[in-house]
């Protein structure tokens, strides 16, 4: 048994402007690398007098005003469209590059192919869709700018589909195993209490959660498995990493409108959810919330509807348990937060990934109870 002092690694330029003068005429010209590139060119002549006076003498007269000097109005060229980084057709390095960050989003399911095929096209537009960007399925500059600040350059490794150098692997000892234990654990790949010690369950638990992904099934932790597991999981708490029953509120504090009556007391914070009759906490629920184009509301509303078996008509997916609180927002169990945890957002909605203790909370909660959606 050997001892791992590995550490867990959780993760304009401004052109010049040129100005020339040409007899009467300049030509403007500014570029800058972290603004799209689009170009505005203008020619317009340089304001210059038709007839120059002569210096005005103490004590003689002008016997003739210059006529003022006119300069056309510039007329702006169109803005050109934007060139794609990359686009259908493309293969090489740069899409396998492509595949690989997306990947890291879980919009892209690996091997890296290098080919700009109809799955590169839609895991883009996804991607797209997600971010608020135009659905091209194109890679223009804008949704590449965007891609690049969310995630990290792939490694050779990861874009030609080999597993990376092992971070943590079987017979490993220390915290840093423990919490990888406890993210396997959140989403059921690793069962029972965690340790400080990488044996054969952690290693039947990585095997597994790698196969699923569609990464090299190794049983060891590379950097690709850890980005994975990181982005599809939360930072386990002090009670997961014991062994003790978690408390999604992890002792977050209520909301004074949760205090009395009864609430579904929803805490942005600490992504939880909690059902309370005066004052006390009957159920806590794992939550998660609208992306940062379609957030949850924040206040107190109230049940106004429940639906057992609902279907979303705008996006046709299913929402089992809903019991809506403001204008087509509503708690309910999503499938997608059970499957992928943190790694994406709902359209607004209260997401619930635990079916079973939302099944039983959706008979108790009735039309008029609270609903306090916060952050402590």
């Amino acid at each position: 048994m050997r001892s791992s002092h590995k550490v867990l690694v959780v993760g304009t330029v401004t052109a010049a402007a040129a100005l020339v003068a040409a007899g009467a005429s300049v030509g403007v010209f500014a570029l800058t690398a972290t603004t799209d590139t689009a170009m505005r060119d203008r020619d317009a002549p340089w304001p210059v007098a038709r007839h120059s006076p002569a210096p005005t003498v103490a004590g003689t007269e002008q016997t003739e005003d210059p006529e003022p000097s006119t300069a056309p109005t510039p007329t702006a060229s169109p803005r050109p469209e934007p060139a794609p980084v990359v686009d259908r057709g493309d293969h090489g390095r740069r899409v396998r590059e492509l595949q690989g960050r997306l990947s890291q989003l879980a919009w892209f399911t690996p091997p890296m192919t290098g080919r700009y095929d109809a799955e590169t096209v839609a895991a883009v537009r996804g991607f797209q869709g997600k971010r608020g960007l135009e659905r091209s399925g194109t890679v223009d500059e804008r949704t590449w700018r965007r891609l690049v600040r969310m995630t990290r350059t792939p490694s050779a490794d990861e874009m030609f589909n080999r597993a990376g150098p092992a971070l943590f692997e079987r017979g490993d000892d220390g915290h840093d195993v423990r919490v990888i234990q406890a993210r396997l654990r959140q989403i059921a790949w690793f069962f029972g209490n965690v340790s400080d010690h990488y044996g054969d369950q952690t290693v039947s638990a990585v095997r597994g959660f790698q196969a699923k992904r569609q990464v090299p099934v190794t049983g060891k932790v590379d950097r690709r498995t850890l980005d994975l597991l990181v982005g599809m999981t939360t930072t386990p708490t002090a009670d997961e990493l014991a062994n003790r029953a978690p408390d999604p509120a992890d002792g977050a504090p209520l909301d004074a409108r949760c205090r009395t009556g009864r609430a579904l007391c929803i805490d942005k914070t600490s992504n939880s959810l909690r059902w309370v009759v005066d004052g006390k906490t009957q159920m806590s629920l794992d939550v998660r919330f609208g992306a940062s184009y379609s957030p949850t509301r924040e206040g107190l509303f109230h049940v106004y509807w429940k639906d057992r078996d609902h279907v979303s008509r705008m996006y046709g997916s299913a929402m089992p348990f809903s019991m809506f609180f403001s204008r087509g927002q509503a708690v309910h169990f999503s499938s997608d937060f059970a499957a992928r945890g943190y790694y994406g957002a709902s359209h607004g909605c209260v997401n619930v990934r635990d079916y079973s203790k939302l099944a039983s909370l959706f008979d108790q909660v009735g039309v008029g109870d609270k609903v306090v959606v916060y952050w402590s």
